[in-house]
């Protein structure tokens, strides 16, 4: 599998996360959000950027549970919520803002 920006093809898993890390930037990232039918708002981009700084720190996609939490923990507990974080990322707030962060697929998720 594979998506193609700017007549450049970067490959992806079956699911739709990118296969190599280092090939994503924003222009994936938007690409991916639309495959997704999900409109990257500064709200989203903070979560997406949030996710890729937890990943370079720990070097691990977090679930869920983890992700709520830890956003609490940074943006306060109107952003750390599920709620507000499905309303962001409705098929899914770790696997979905994983896969437009062109993070691996989250532990745990199905």
């Amino acid at each position: 599998m594979a998506i193609e920006i700017n007549d450049t093809t970067y490959e992806t898993d079956e699911e739709g996360y990118l296969v190599n890390l280092a090939d994503w930037n924003e222009d994936i990232a938007n690409a991916i959000a639309a495959l997704e039918n999900v409109e990257l708002s500064p709200n989203h981009w903070e979560v997406v950027n949030f996710l890729r700084e937890y990943y370079a720190e720990y070097q691990i996609a977090p679930a869920v549970r983890v992700l709520t939490k830890a956003i609490g923990k940074q943006l306060g507990p109107d952003k750390g919520n599920s709620k507000y974080l499905y309303e962001l990322f409705p098929y899914g707030p770790a696997k979905q803002a994983c896969k437009i962060a062109g993070l691996p697929k989250p532990t745990g998720c199905v």
